[in-house]
């Protein structure tokens, strides 16, 4: 009888839950809406957003999991001196979810395909935060002349995932499984509640009830909530609504399943020539990573590497008036190069 009871308590919470998450889901698309347009092909709807004038039109890539909104406190500055593009990557932010695989080479072509789309013109200058170094590599290789500079905040090196060992290929498999299991709290209402109780100030009794799930949904719940802290204020409410559905987690397993393959496409771009590029390191790395940095510079003929002081990985929220003077020195270096030769044809590569 006890068992029965138990069951049918548990069956009552999980409804209750999963009715919460439709009912803050609907409120969250009438109080969220998108701040650029979506844009229709291939049969699902991309989010992207523009403002500013002027060419080269600078494109920003967020890191994994991020959405455009990570690029809040810089994509405004970039806008006073050039076009400054956000978007959201299929299955983040305002974006749908797709089934193809989640590699950089596949995302770098849909981004091609959303900026011809959305009418955006080239020549790109092109800003890629952590994995998103993955994803402007991959796009730079795929349509070389379509790109006029680089600006790398943190970027990932192709060395750190291209051939994984043992232990990051239990680490992948672990944030997979952390993801699948989010995406199914999320669905029940548990995502969305714990992150409405560390909104109001009350993480313990979050944290409390994401440990009835087990250790992962704990450890998952407190890093998206540390994530969160880094944005802006006036960001949190639409980055809390994010995290609440289930496609974002369903997004970022698919990112972490395709990060080996993402690394070796990435490292197919070999070198950027003579284009202006700006390598921005937080100043929290250790080696190998501080010789990987480094290595980044050697891409371009044209390059720089600046450690960042009193940066961690997200140096466009702890130092966004660097990452703006960065893409403006890139910009100038880019509009000069222009002012020297010709336009050119796209690439072949990319066909």
């Amino acid at each position: 009888m006890i068992y029965a009871l138990l069951l049918g308590a548990s069956a009552v919470v999980l409804v209750c839950g999963a009715v919460y998450q439709i009912i803050g889901t609907l409120r969250d698309r009438g109080r969220f809406p998108p701040p650029g347009r979506l844009v229709r092909f291939d049969k699902r709807r991309m989010h992207i957003h523009v403002i500013g004038e002027g060419t080269p039109t600078v494109v920003f890539e967020s890191g994994m999991g991020a959405s455009c909104l990570s690029w809040t406190q810089v994509q405004g500055e970039v806008a006073q001196f050039s076009r400054a593009v956000s978007y959201d990557r299929a299955g983040q932010g305002w974006s749908d979810p797709t089934s193809e695989p989640r590699t950089a080479r596949q995302i770098a072509k849909e981004l091609h395909a959303l900026l011809n789309a959305a009418g955006v013109p080239g020549p790109y200058v092109l800003v890629g935060h952590s994995f998103g170094g993955y994803i402007v590599r991959a796009f730079a290789d795929l349509y070389r002349h379509d790109v006029v500079g680089m600006v790398l905040v943190d970027s990932i090196h192709p060395a750190e995932w291209m051939n994984p060992t043992a232990e990051q290929r239990k680490v992948i498999h672990v944030g997979m499984r952390y993801a699948w299991i989010a995406a199914w709290l999320a669905r029940l209402g548990l995502i969305r509640f714990c992150l409405a109780r560390v909104a109001r100030g009350s993480p313990r009794l979050a944290w409390t009830a994401a440990s009835a799930f087990g250790t992962s949904a704990t450890s998952a719940v407190q890093r998206i909530a540390g994530e969160i802290r880094k944005l802006p204020a006036t960001v949190l409410p639409n980055v809390r609504a994010f995290w609440s559905q289930p496609q974002s987690f369903l997004s970022l397993a698919q990112y972490v399943a395709g990060l080996p393959v993402s690394a070796r496409q990435s490292a197919a771009m070999l070198s950027l020539g003579d284009l202006p590029l700006v390598v921005l390191s937080g100043d929290h790395h250790v080696p190998p990573y501080t010789d990987w940095q480094r290595d980044l510079a050697q891409l371009s003929s044209q390059a720089r590497q600046l450690v960042v002081a009193e940066s961690g990985h997200w140096i466009h929220l702890d130092r966004p008036e660097i990452a703006t003077q960065a893409i403006r020195e890139v910009v100038a270096g880019a509009r000069s190069a222009m002012r020297r030769q010709p336009s050119l044809p796209s690439s072949p590569k990319a066909q």
